[in-house]
């Protein structure tokens, strides 16, 4: 049989469509608060937040695409590969946080990015047992 084009399940094609408004939400967002506003104490939440939701969805074709590279059998959920996304987010954002008091350094950055990982093994450990389990 020839090779068929693999299909794209429906739950990532609906990641797809999210990341691309976060994207664009949260650039436009960030551009338009970082032009038009001083940077008091509102803003500067609002900036994380807007930080946060501009780089969950920049990253989140790309970490899809990853998972479908180099996942074993099927490719994950989309809600595995939105809560990646959301990691490196996490990890923009402190990174950011961190940076106010010019207290990021990499090996801050280096153990902050462990922590993560860590917690995502974790967490993908028990959901690949539990699933493993209900088979």
């Amino acid at each position: 049989m020839a090779n068929q084009p693999q299909r794209i399940p429906p739950d990532h094609i609906g990641v797809i469509i999210a990341a691309l408004v976060m994207m664009a939400g949260g650039w436009l967002g960030l551009y338009t608060l970082v032009t038009t506003s001083l940077p008091r104490v509102g803003q500067r939440w609002l900036f994380f937040v807007l930080l946060h939701i501009a780089v969950t969805g920049t990253v989140l074709p790309f970490v899809r695409l990853l998972n479908v590279r180099f996942s074993r059998g099927d490719a994950p959920p989309g809600g595995v590969i939105v809560r990646q996304s959301v990691w490196v987010g996490l990890f923009v954002i402190t990174c950011a946080w961190l940076q106010i008091p010019r207290v990021l350094n990499p090996p801050i950055a280096f153990f902050v990015a462990l922590v993560f990982v860590v917690i995502e093994v974790f967490l993908r450990s028990r959901e690949i047992a539990s699933e493993q389990d209900s088979d």
